[in-house]
């Protein structure tokens, strides 16, 4: 598995270069993705759920890690990521995709953990997916939202290269953005009510800061959301709303995750 492990990251990696040198030298098609790069994503990405079933089905029960878990919201994203590219003009968000699921691949096999979580029942199990859609689906909004505030910077200084070049217009970009944040927005609603109906006693499962950093996330995707339609906000407002919903969100799962698994665990 760690051979299988090793190709997976390298194959990331071959994409995210590959689709930098598409960018550097305005390769990118608007509405046509480039066939090779989808080859190589959709082979990374399969050998990728191999490595997660290994590592997270376990015989003792889901292995819910900090490593695994962040592997596990990578290899989602990059699923979306290249699902999106067959419909959207997204292939610019690869240069964060492909890296970070590159990462997490080589955290599972250099900093393996192992946390036994059996007998799960099926609330839970509905509870669980639809927070990762959730993340995946804002984790995609955030990759978006960076490009956009680049391709604002560099638009204001009135100096577009070949990489602002090969992005689609501004209000194309900043549609799809809101496009991925209400369906982000709506799947984390549903994870939120889910957890509020199939989790018992919240306090003693420690999950009280999760709760709540995860409803701080809704209430500023709620806002941006709401302002949007009110108000018409757009631009740098819009950037920062997304920027701090996805802090807050990442905070509460992978945050709470650093410390209960790495910090404690040496104190």
């Amino acid at each position: 598995m760690f051979i299988t492990g090793l190709i997976t990251g390298i194959l990331y990696l071959v994409s995210t270069f590959w689709l930098i040198y598409n960018l550097l030298n305005a390769k990118i098609v608007q509405d046509e993705p480039d066939k090779t790069i989808l080859s190589i994503g959709f082979l990374a990405m399969s050998l990728h759920a191999i490595i997660l079933f290994s590592d997270t089905i376990t015989t003792n029960g889901l292995n819910p890690s900090f490593v695994n878990s962040f592997s596990l919201v990578a290899w989602l994203v990059v699923l979306l990521y290249l699902i999106a590219q067959l419909r959207k003009p997204v292939e610019t968000l690869g240069i964060f995709i492909f890296p970070t699921a590159g990462i997490s691949v080589f955290s599972q096999l250099f900093w393996p953990s192992d946390i036994a979580l059996s007998n799960q029942s099926f609330e839970l199990q509905v509870h669980i997916l639809l927070s990762l859609l959730a993340y995946g689906f804002l984790a995609i909004s955030e990759g978006q939202a960076i490009l956009l505030l680049v391709q604002t910077h560099y638009l204001k200084s009135k100096k577009p290269g070949g990489f602002i070049r090969s992005l689609p217009a501004l209000q194309s970009m900043e549609r799809l953005l809101f496009q991925m944040i209400k369906v982000g927005f709506i799947l984390l609603t549903l994870a939120l009510l889910s957890g509020f109906i199939f989790l018992d006693n919240i306090l003693a499962q420690h999950l009280v800061h999760k709760t709540v950093l995860s409803m701080v996330a809704w209430l500023l995707f709620a806002i941006l959301l709401w302002g949007r339609w009110h108000f018409g906000w757009r631009g740098k407002k819009a950037i920062q709303f997304t920027f701090g919903g996805f802090f807050f969100l990442m905070l509460s799962y992978f945050g709470s995750k650093i410390v209960l698994e790495i910090i404690l665990q040496k104190v």
